[in-house]
């Protein structure tokens, strides 16, 4: 299964429903089992659930898992509540994923997706096409 793809469609479904950009990013994490409740903290640190298994991602950010969605969605939901500058610390610190590292590039990536949409400069409706950019293969 192309699980960039299927990511990148999940966001397109999910910026349709015209939610605020805050929720918007907590939804997102739904797609990797961190529930948007006080639980969320739970689920994030027990690494969510991979509801969407396989690959599709560019060499850079594809860690041979198929575990990236999950990933990416995680960490997007992780950082739209602790903020980026922590999420980075925490994805380094205790996760292990350096930035020369498949994973810590899609760390960064996460990361940078919740700065854009928090500031407005990437809208919900373009957010779909963003991942397929930057995260899947090109053919995606």
């Amino acid at each position: 299964m192309d699980a960039c793809a299927a990511l990148a469609d999940s966001i397109a479904r999910l910026a349709e429903r015209g939610y605020s950009n805050g929720r918007f990013l907590k939804e997102l994490g739904r797609i990797a089992g961190v529930r948007r409740g006080p639980l969320w903290l739970f689920d994030a640190a027990g690494g969510g659930r991979n509801r969407l298994r396989g690959r599709g991602f560019r060499l850079a950010v594809d860690d041979e898992t198929d575990g990236q969605a999950r990933h990416f969605a995680g960490t997007v939901a992780v950082t739209a509540r602790i903020g980026g500058r922590l999420a980075r610390w925490l994805t380094v610190t205790v996760l292990r994923d350096t930035p020369d590292t498949a994973d810590g590039r899609l760390s960064e990536e996460a990361i940078e997706f919740v700065r854009a949409i928090r500031s407005g400069e990437l809208a919900q409706a373009d957010a779909s096409g963003w991942v397929r950019r930057r995260l899947c293969h090109a053919t995606a």
